[in-house]
């Protein structure tokens, strides 16, 4: 995209108008959560106005059209990731939710003693702890794919780790920390062969590059509304439909059912059967219209845009001898791990505020590998679409202000 197009979308976001500190905004926190343009806010504002109601429940004109609203929203979601059926999508509270779902429906229901679950060690707690409490609870084994020297996915790992008695492989399609994706229709390849069932974190992907589940064959696709332009509370789990139609509900209540008597309830059809109580109508509408925001600029010229900031990035902050990166320096995502030497992240973090950049600092819920790298925490650059290269020379800046403040060096 070139400076104007990037100018028009920027227009957008007036919060990355506004000054932190005295200084220009650089939001380079989007791996946490991405800002939400105006058309999107105006959109969502509409619907408050002119057609709140609550959804499958009805027969008025308001009811009818939230519900209209509602599924056409669903119909959005499975046409972006590339559902085959828009039954195989569930709206949940977010991928974090969509995650613990899974774990406590088909991992109940199909993990026993001594089954093996294989997960990387670069995964976000979200998809670390549902299947480690599952593990504990069925006395399976968990198992960990370590990383090469170059910090991406150990292949000869994978081979060696997914194994005839593995039977849930959960991977992230996109590191939080390692800015880098993973091989994943190749891991899934291998999966498969042993009959395991693979769980896919996609929350740093679906903004960033076109997903096709389908093509990847993912079995379940996980992620979260509020970090691809959409309100908080609003999360997304695609299964495939023959799998979702085997799993038993997890929670209870509202339009889940079919029938329900004094000793025994049956459930309704799909996606329904896993949405008990009254859903996140406004977060799934609004999920609807980031999605058409994110088509009008195209996922392609999005991916093909943030390769270039990337690049861009790498470029310079490799060049300071004084930080240390994580993650490997070819074919980087736009999120970007880093440490200087000598001086906290927090405090790193903090600096950079005071400059009007907003980053992130602490162990971005992966514990298990800041272990790996040997740190506690790192600091956390996260690109979008909507960022820029002087985003990137006012991080660059604030870095060498940062170093200078406290190591007194530049």
């Amino acid at each position: 995209m070139d400076k104007e197009a990037i100018t028009k979308i920027r227009n957008d976001f007036p919060i990355l108008k506004q000054k932190i500190n005295g200084n220009r905004l650089a939001y380079l926190d989007n791996a946490a959560t991405m800002q939400m343009p105006v058309p999107i806010l105006h959109k969502i504002n509409s619907f408050y106005q002119t057609s709140y109601a609550n959804v499958h429940r009805s027969a008025d004109t308001l009811g009818f059209n939230a519900t209209k609203q509602y599924e056409e929203a669903r119909g959005k979601v499975a046409s972006f990731i590339n559902a085959a059926d828009a039954n195989e999508i569930i709206f949940t509270s977010s991928c974090t939710d969509s995650l613990n779902l899974v774990a406590a429906t088909y991992g109940e229901q199909n993990i026993h003693e001594q089954d093996e679950i294989v997960l990387t060690i670069m995964e976000h707690h979200s998809n670390l702890l549902p299947w480690q409490q599952l593990a504990k609870r069925k006395g399976a084994i968990l198992k960990y794919i370590d990383l090469t020297e170059s910090q991406t996915l150990d292949w000869d790992d994978v081979k060696k780790k997914i194994t005839a008695k593995t039977k849930i492989v959960a991977i992230a399609h996109a590191s939080n920390i390692l800015g880098m994706m993973n091989p994943i229709e190749e891991v899934i390849k291998i999966a498969h062969q042993v009959g395991a069932v693979v769980v896919v974190d996609g929350a740093q992907a679906v903004s960033h590059f076109p997903v096709d589940v389908q093509k990847m064959d993912a079995d379940f696709y996980a992620f979260s509304g509020y970090k691809m332009l959409a309100p908080t509370g609003i999360g997304v789990l695609y299964g495939k439909k023959q799998l979702l139609d085997q799993m038993t509900p997890y929670r209870f209540g509202g339009e889940m059912i079919s029938n329900v008597t004094k000793y025994d309830a049956t459930w309704a059809d799909l996606p329904q059967k896993f949405e008990a109580g009254t859903p996140n109508i406004v977060g799934a509408i609004g999920l609807g219209y980031a999605i058409d925001y994110l088509h009008e600029i195209g996922m392609n010229r999005i991916q093909t845009y943030e390769n270039v900031l990337s690049k861009y990035l790498m470029q310079k902050i490799e060049k300071l001898d004084f930080v240390a990166i994580y993650g490997p320096k070819e074919d980087h995502t736009g999120v970007f791990s880093f440490n200087l030497k000598n001086i906290h992240p927090h405090d790193v973090a903090t600096a950079l505020d005071m400059q009007g950049i907003e980053v992130r600092a602490g162990h971005h819920c992966a514990q298990p590998l800041m272990h790996r790298l040997g740190v506690e925490s790192t600091v956390r650059a996260s690109l979008s679409f909507y960022n820029n290269k002087e985003d990137i020379d006012q991080l660059i800046a604030g870095i060498l202000e940062t170093e200078e403040f406290f190591n007194g060096t530049k």
